[in-house]
């Protein structure tokens, strides 16, 4: 029986405000590496810790062996925020979350994330009042690919692991990190371009997908 639900923010619940935050930073600070490696070197660096957005950025600079400049700094800091600022909620996302609310579903936001961003965008929605936990990466200070991260939530909402499902749209984070942690997962895929399931194309579907699995 589902008696919790795991959410990822960015792709699932909220669309960036601007294209692909990470693909423009890695063409600002000039990275030349495979995309997939890339993420994980800049998410261990900047959304593992409470820092400031700036003093995170820095520690990018040094995971990637880059001389630190301060206009490429700005203009880092500067997309970020502008991705906060202009990222909306997907259309069903309010009506989603209140049909499970309703159904007595414990919720829990689970996302890799900088001491910012995500803070932010709850900040100006009603979207933290829907959730039991919050569990994210720069205040437990391990990413999704690794299952304490998913134990963590888990204690959060005094469910087993057989109670909860975990509903993203990346495969890396969301998918291996919590089959690690031995908890189902619903793949979000808006673009139906990938090859798994149980998957969804938008969050209307999560319902009776939720059923199924029961």
């Amino acid at each position: 029986m589902i008696k919790g639900v795991l959410f990822d923010f960015w792709g699932t619940l909220v669309e960036n405000g601007v294209y692909s935050p990470l693909r423009q930073a890695k063409k600002i600070l000039g990275i030349n590496m495979p995309f997939g490696k890339y993420v994980v070197r800049f998410e261990k660096a900047l959304m593992l810790s409470n820092k400031s957005l700036e003093e995170g950025f820095r520690q990018v600079f040094d995971a990637f062996n880059i001389p630190f400049e301060q206009s490429v700094l700005d203009e880092l800091v500067a997309l970020w925020r502008e991705n906060a600022e202009k990222a909306e909620l997907y259309p069903e996302t309010k009506e989603v979350l209140e049909d499970l609310k309703a159904s007595d579903k414990k919720l829990c936001l689970i996302s890799n994330t900088d001491s910012f961003s995500v803070n932010q965008v709850l900040s100006r929605t009603t979207l933290r009042k829907y959730f039991d936990a919050i569990v994210l990466s720069c205040a437990v200070g391990c990413l999704k690919m690794n299952p304490r991260m998913f134990y963590y939530a888990l204690k959060m909402l005094n469910l087993q692991k057989n109670e909860v499902v975990m509903v993203g749209d990346s495969i890396e984070s969301d998918v291996i990190g919590a089959k690690k942690a031995g908890i189902k997962v619903i793949l979000v895929d808006r673009k139906n371009k990938r090859e798994f399931k149980p998957k969804i194309n938008n969050l209307s579907e999560l319902k009776e997908m939720l059923e199924s699995l029961n």
